[in-house]
């Protein structure tokens, strides 16, 4: 009988400087932007045809955006994925805008690119 191996999770909690927080909210403003220009133009193409895009039919509508943004085509790739993702998940046409500024601002998830040869 094989026994399995131990794994021991550690998490590391690192708190951030505020000299990065400049750079880190104008990230997550283009990430939130390109998060809500994804979810506008699904609502409108499943509005017209009726079917859904999938995240691949979303990368040539969002090509050549992280030039002016400061993304990556990998970071703008992954909005793409997860935002299909979650329209799947929540079973919804059209889901909540993420905001940038104010009271109600949405959390600032910025993707991580995938550094894999």
């Amino acid at each position: 009988m094989k026994s399995e191996p131990n794994f021991n999770i550690k998490t590391l909690r690192v708190r951030i400087k505020d000299r990065h927080a400049k750079a880190l909210l104008e990230l997550a403003s283009a990430v939130n932007f390109v998060w809500n220009f994804d979810n506008d133009l699904s609502f409108k193409h499943t509005q017209r045809t009726g079917k859904f895009f999938s995240a691949f039919d979303l990368n040539p509508y969002t090509k050549g955006a992280g030039k002016e943004m400061g993304l990556h085509s990998q970071t703008i790739q992954a909005i793409n994925e997860e935002f299909v993702c979650r329209r799947k998940q929540f079973k919804q046409v059209k889901l909540r805008w993420r905001v940038s500024k104010g009271s109600r601002r949405s959390l600032g998830w910025v993707p991580e690119p995938d550094h894999t040869p």
